[in-house]
């Protein structure tokens, strides 16, 4: 905890900086900083509550003022207060910026109230696909998109602007992919129950069959756990996740940048299952088949034609992902489980293979979108009114 003498003298440092401004404004170099690692720190409290929260609902049944809900009401509460600086103040962002983070905020808060009335009246709703659950991933999207921009265009060149820039997307990716998850906690849950080992305790199977009118069997608990189409999984994993390293790739302008975006998202999953089912949680499906994906959008950047990289990409990156997803399914699954005395621990969610043609199709809509984009508005580092200097005064 830090002394008073500390926090006055953080006080002292930043209210002068507490003045109103339009968007744009000149942003001192150290303030600009702690506003974006602010960010940083909002976000991975969401992060942490999010992870948690999916196992959460595998197992408990539904509580508002649950430990992973708490978690993550105190990186929102902190997005919050850095919305309510940016736009008093006008540091360290643009009017685009600006109006995407307000947007995207306002989508969120709105969303919190309408998925607990929604809780109250349809019940348990687990699936991570429902309306008011979309509108959280919607206003964490946008609010996301212009934190990236507002770094994007503020910071200074060198090693810490495209190390941030990267965290920033896989905080992007997290978003995106959350709703997969319930496919990766729920195909692992179905394989446990199979094995006669239950992971959602029995207040929480009761309730879930109650809802549907069915005894807690198997049919009950594939509605419970896998409630989506098969197709969804992997035709949205590649349709919206992969657009993400695509754009990661274009705008961080490294190759490996894609790849290294992918690894940091499948890495803290990686991290995250042990520390959860080491604690009595259900375990999920990790998305290692991300990680071949950026590797071939990295890859596929090789080719200098914009149109002709999109084309070829999106039907190298689809195959290559597909492949990977069947590979985690079809070998990863059985061998650890083989150890385990289970089936399909590390495995993944089914896998339609003739989903692929429709997931490469969109994905090369995605990219040749983002090519075009690119093309009328560069996306490297313009210079902004909302400059970054080390002159600036409050």
């Amino acid at each position: 905890m830090k002394s008073p003498e500390s926090l006055q003298k953080a006080a002292a440092w930043a209210l002068p900086y507490w003045t109103r401004g339009q968007a744009g404004r000149e942003t001192p170099r150290d303030l600009f900083r702690v506003l974006y690692f602010g960010w940083l720190v909002a976000l991975t409290l969401k992060l942490l509550g999010s992870a948690w929260d999916v196992s959460w609902h595998f197992k408990w049944l539904r509580d508002d003022l649950a430990p992973p809900h708490l978690l993550n009401s105190a990186g929102t509460a902190l997005v919050v207060a850095l919305t309510i600086i940016h736009g008093y103040t006008g540091y360290g962002v643009d009017k685009l910026a600006l109006r995407l983070i307000q947007w995207g905020t306002g989508v969120f808060l709105v969303a919190v109230p309408l998925d607990l009335i929604n809780h109250r009246v349809n019940g348990l709703d687990i699936t991570s696909w429902s309306p008011s659950h979309i509108m959280l991933y919607v206003g964490t999207f946008f609010m996301i998109m212009g934190v990236i921009r507002g770094w994007f265009l503020g910071a200074e060149p060198g090693r810490e602007r495209l190390v941030v820039l990267g965290a920033f997307f896989a905080f992007f990716l997290e978003n995106v992919h959350f709703p997969e998850q319930h496919q990766e906690y729920g195909t692992l849950s179905i394989g446990a129950w199979d094995n006669g080992v239950r992971y959602a305790e029995q207040i929480l199977l009761n309730f879930a069959a109650d809802q549907m009118g069915r005894p807690v069997d198997r049919i009950m608990m594939t509605g419970f756990a896998l409630p989506v189409p098969d197709f969804l999984y992997p035709v949205y994993a590649v349709v919206a996740g992969l657009s993400v390293l695509v754009v990661a790739r274009m705008m961080i302008g490294r190759f490996g940048a894609a790849t290294l975006v992918a690894a940091g998202y499948v890495g803290f999953r990686t991290v995250i299952w042990p520390l959860l089912t080491f604690t009595g949680f259900p375990p999920s499906a990790v998305p290692f088949f991300l990680i071949v994906g950026g590797l071939l959008v990295d890859v596929a950047f090789l080719v200098r034609h914009p149109a002709v990289r999109a084309v070829l990409g999106s039907a190298g990156v689809t195959a290559a992902a597909y492949g990977a997803l069947w590979a985690q399914n079809a070998l990863l699954g059985p061998v650890y489980g083989a150890l385990k005395g289970q089936d399909d621990l590390l495995g993944a969610p089914p896998l339609v293979l003739d989903s692929a043609l429709w997931a490469g199709l969109g994905l090369m809509v995605a990219w040749l979108a983002v090519e075009w984009f690119n093309g009328r508005r560069a996306l490297q580092p313009q210079p902004m009114e909302a400059r970054v200097i080390a002159t600036a005064t409050p």
